[in-house]
């Protein structure tokens, strides 16, 4: 039976579950945490230390993060990730219930909530793929059902969320969002047990991370991958970091509109994902992934040049399709064919470049529109993207990827002959997730 027509395992529903749960709960903290943050300070660089400080422990913590994973039981990583993270809301909750809420104790716990979501994340991309067994197919499926869950709760339902339940307390969406972690650490808990990846020669930690770097950079499929979000993310926050003073001044929207303005992407970014496994069937995912690339940038150039706010929100549904379909079939390519004993450090580290990259573009859009005007920022996002796609495209081609995706078949082949031993049964080499680390 092919991979196309295979129902997708029980616990994967489990899994989608709890993400789909968590999603809502990171939505909620997503709208509330900023707000919280408003009501404690005006002053811009403050704020920025608040949305900054998530997205830290990736650049100082991104590879070795993955050595671990590597290093652990994937499941029993996900769900203690997230019931520590259900415990640490705790905190901010009481400060804000006895009004000792500050700039600094959000900061932390922004930084230590990214320093979870590093863990859980590397740690559920390694474990899909486990249980998928890498297939392609399935892994394409089930990241599309993953990818538009995420979409919906933290794109849709959460932020809104976030906002009414800050009205009727500032501790309240705090707790709201350590149930979520609470129920989906639970969830995570009841996933079945898969065998862990053999055991690697013992190396030192930073060995181990160096290693899972370097299989990236020396990969020529691998880089193509790493680098189209790494530079895609330079191109998009040099769009946002401006995109409400283009919408504002340009395009005369007000509060209001700037909201469906987002929507339209977040629309699209379901759209995007939902068909991408399609588009993978359909024109093979080396190319489907340079098509949604070219599809970014020219929407981002459509929307430097939009008239009104009909056309820019078209222009960011469209580009928010590319993003989707993207998201879906890059990260299912790399499940495939990476082997498991390196999947975590090879996350990680894909991870990490792109998480690095966003502060440039932000960087970049600012210093472009103050240097020039607002149009700049998307122009040159644009060109960047388009030029990304020019580069990458013979690195992700189709060839490519049938020639990847047939190595690993081999080598997952070979690795079943040698757990089963010769000519019999497995013989139980590999360690279970219960064995000690």
């Amino acid at each position: 039976m092919t991979s196309e027509v295979r129902a997708l395992p029980t616990g994967f529903g489990r899994l989608w579950s709890a993400q789909t749960v968590s999603s809502l709960g990171d939505g909620v903290s997503h709208a509330a945490l900023p707000l919280l943050a408003l009501t404690l300070t005006r002053d811009p660089m403050a704020l920025a230390v608040v949305t900054a400080a998530g997205t830290l422990p990736w650049l100082f913590f991104g590879v070795l993060g993955g050595a671990l994973v590597d290093r652990w039981d994937r499941r029993r990583t996900m769900w203690v990730m997230d019931a520590a993270r259900a415990v640490l809301l705790a905190i901010p909750a009481a400060a804000a219930a006895l009004g000792l809420l500050s700039i600094p104790l959000l900061a932390a716990v922004g930084f230590v909530l990214g320093l979870g979501g590093l863990f859980f994340d590397t740690a559920a991309t390694a474990y899909l793929a486990d249980l998928l067994g890498r297939d392609s197919a399935l892994l394409e499926r089930a990241n599309s059902r993953l990818r538009g869950a995420q979409t919906a709760m933290s794109g849709f339902a959460g932020p809104p969320a976030g906002s009414a339940l800050l009205a009727l307390g500032r501790a309240v969406p705090l707790l709201a969002d350590a149930v979520s972690f609470l129920l989906s650490a639970l969830l995570v808990r009841t996933l079945p047990a898969l065998p862990r990846p053999v055991p690697e020669v013992r190396e030192s930690l930073l060995r181990q991370a160096r290693a899972g770097a370097s299989y990236v950079f020396r990969d020529r499929l691998l880089l193509g991958l790493a680098l189209r979000p790494a530079v895609g993310n330079v191109a998009f926050l040099a769009v946002e970091t401006v995109l409400a003073l283009f919408a504002h001044d340009r395009l005369g929207i007000d509060t209001y509109g700037f909201g469906l303005l987002l929507t339209a992407e977040a629309t699209g970014g379901l759209l995007g994902a939902g068909t991408a496994s399609f588009l993978g069937r359909r024109l093979g995912t080396g190319t489907a992934l340079t098509c949604t690339a070219a599809v970014e940038g020219l929407a981002i150039l459509g929307l430097a040049a939009a008239p009104n706010p009909y056309v820019a929100g078209l222009a960011l549904a469209v580009c928010g399709a590319g993003m989707g379909a993207t998201m879906v079939l890059g990260p299912s390519l790399r499940q495939a064919i990476v082997p498991s004993h390196l999947m975590g450090r090879v996350a990680s580290t894909s991870r990490m470049l792109a998480m690095c990259a966003a502060p440039f573009g932000a960087f970049l859009g600012g210093w472009l529109a103050t240097t020039y005007d607002i149009r700049t920022p998307l122009c040159a996002a644009a060109g960047l993207l388009l030029a990304m796609t020019a580069v990458t495209a013979t690195m992700t081609s189709n060839r490519r990827v049938e020639a990847a995706l047939r190595g690993a078949a081999r080598t997952g082949r070979s690795a079943a002959d040698v757990s089963r031993g010769p000519g019999g049964p497995a013989t139980g080499r590999r360690r279970s997730p219960s064995s000690s680390r």
